[in-house]
């Protein structure tokens, strides 16, 4: 799932109810998940994982300069390791993952002179499905990550399909920024059709671009991949950081290879529960960006006299619809309509720090001036591309996980009734996901993400409890599927990913963890972070 102000107790109690009631909608057709074929099936895989992983500890990964074209500095280092396009047949086709990595520095940030123990590799995935953490060992540049960067290696990756990793495709990136849009929070009958035919359209796109290897890029395969690339960087048991849908086959992972687990750390959870992946996780998410939207006009209201939208959530959500409005009329600079204001204001319920920025762009365009809307909203051509690959991981790897209603009206319906509610995002939310409707590939049947007492190390769980993007619930179940696991919680927060940023007490839990092993005896919370300075209109 994709794709984070204050729940008011009636609205977390109006979502809760309505899902309860959505609870009811099926997610595609009963068949027995561990039936014969599908134990045989997980057999093969299972030794084909093995198989890669002796092969890939032979090898290793052949570290060295980067890619001209990748600009990275002298310190981070590239490599590839080859994993099975399908871990049932691993002597077949093998794709190649890229991969990066920064030596641990060893060096105590605080006193030069003391050095650090390095212990091993620490690998990352940001989520998506989609995104790649291949830049990710830059982070130890930053002051919050400079201790953990002194006793580990920062290794990032791009997953399979993502970047140079076998790269997936489901249309022409040319074509994939289409703007300006509209974003109808009540669609009618006609624009519901349209987006029903581009869904099919785009799932076919995907199984003609890629043909049969399309069934391979599921979150199953992330998780061995995992194992394949703990062996090629010489690790006996893998230390991990995952966050967001990185939670989720981090989780997968830690179920297929309890054995193989070190460290874990699951920042932002989804809900790993077999039954919500993934129709019922995007239900979820439709609801939870609703609070996250009120709290962002709430926060806009306060400071009213900065950017002069409105003195209350409701009269910030007049002005937004009147910009909505004017956008349907006349696009800004011809590209910006209100679909992408959409967009622009969806990416600020994920992180509090975007908040002053969209203010002030809707602020300055009401006023007369609409360049900054253009700059943070509009298209950027440049990054078509990569935003059309990333698209087609995500559509693929949701898609492939699990069953999805076939039937639209099961959709319709659904959302419908959400939409009364929790308007904000509920639709573009199901045409982002809808070509999973009609997708051609097999379907996954989930896994149950679960591990008994002692099967694996204690793990951290890091939530925050107003993120919308990966709704707190996902934080609670997860803690209850993983026997001995930890949950952190940032009171009164919303921002999608809460390690390594501002809140040290949430570092505090971190570093404490990964570079002492050192767990709270039970749940813990610490205060919310400071909410952002308004930034004022030019």
């Amino acid at each position: 799932m994709r794709a984070a102000a204050r729940h008011s107790a009636a609205g977390t109690l109006t979502a809760a109810l309505l899902l309860t009631t959505l609870a009811a909608a099926p997610a595609g057709g009963a068949s027995d998940p561990f039936g014969t074929s599908r134990r045989a099936g997980a057999a093969a895989e299972l030794r084909g994982t093995a198989v890669a992983a002796a092969r890939a500890r032979q090898t290793g990964i052949d570290f060295g300069r980067c890619a001209a074209d990748q600009d990275m500095p002298g310190s981070m280092e590239c490599g590839t390791v080859s994993v099975p396009l399908d871990y049932a047949d691993p002597g077949g086709r093998q794709i190649r993952l890229s991969v990066s990595r920064v030596r641990a520095t060893q060096r105590d940030p605080h006193n030069s002179k003391r050095k650090v123990p390095r212990q091993g590799a620490l690998v990352f995935n940001p989520g998506g499905p989609g995104a790649s953490g291949f830049y990710f060992p830059l982070i130890g540049m930053l002051p919050e990550w400079k201790r953990i960067a002194a006793a580990y290696d920062l290794v990032g990756y791009a997953p399979r399909g993502v970047g140079r990793s076998a790269p997936l495709s489901c249309q022409d990136p040319k074509r994939f920024f289409k703007g300006p849009s509209q974003a109808p929070t009540h669609p009618s009958a006609s624009y519901k059709r349209e987006r029903v035919a581009q869904a099919k359209a785009y799932a076919r796109g995907c199984a003609e671009r890629t043909g049969g290897a399309l069934r391979h890029y599921h979150s199953l395969n992330n998780a061995r991949d995992l194992d394949v690339l703990r062996a090629a960087l010489g690790e006996r048991r893998l230390t991990f950081m995952g966050a967001s849908y990185g939670t989720y086959f981090g989780a997968l992972y830690a179920s297929l290879f309890p054995s193989h687990v070190r460290r874990m750390v699951f920042d932002s959870p989804v809900d790993p529960s077999p039954e919500q992946i993934w129709y019922r996780n995007n239900l979820a998410q439709s609801a939870a960006f609703e609070g996250r939207w009120a709290d962002l006009r709430e926060w806009i209201a306060e400071h009213d006299k900065v950017y002069g939208l409105g003195d209350t959530a409701e009269e910030v959500l007049r002005s937004y619809e009147k910009a909505r409005a004017r956008l349907a009329a006349e696009p800004a600079g011809g590209k910006v309509g209100p679909g992408q204001l959409q967009g622009a204001f969806l990416q600020a319920g994920y992180y509090d720090d975007y908040w002053p920025l969209r203010a002030q762009a809707l602020s300055e365009y009401l006023k007369g001036d609409p360049q900054l809307l253009i700059d943070i909203a509009g298209p950027v051509r440049e990054a078509a591309a990569e935003a059309e690959n990333s698209s087609a991981v995500y559509t693929a790897v949701e898609c492939n996980d699990a069953p999805w209603p076939r039937d639209f009206r099961v959709w319709d319906r659904d959302n419908t009734r959400l939409a009364r509610v929790a308007p904000f995002e509920t639709w573009d939310n199901v045409w982002t996901n809808l070509p999973c409707a009609y997708w051609l590939a097999p379907r996954q049947r989930p896994l149950d993400v679960r591990t008994g007492p002692g099967e694996v190390p204690p793990v951290l769980i890091l939530a925050a409890e107003r993120d919308a993007a990966a709704p707190y619930d996902g934080a609670l179940e997860l803690h209850r599927r993983l026997s001995g696991s930890v949950l952190v919680t940032e009171r009164d927060a919303g921002s999608h990913g809460v390690a390594g940023g501002p809140n040290r007490c949430v570092n505090s839990y971190f570093e404490a963890y990964l570079l002492e092993g050192r767990l709270p005896s039970r749940r813990a919370a610490c205060a919310g972070r400071a909410e952002p300075v308004p930034s004022p209109s030019r």
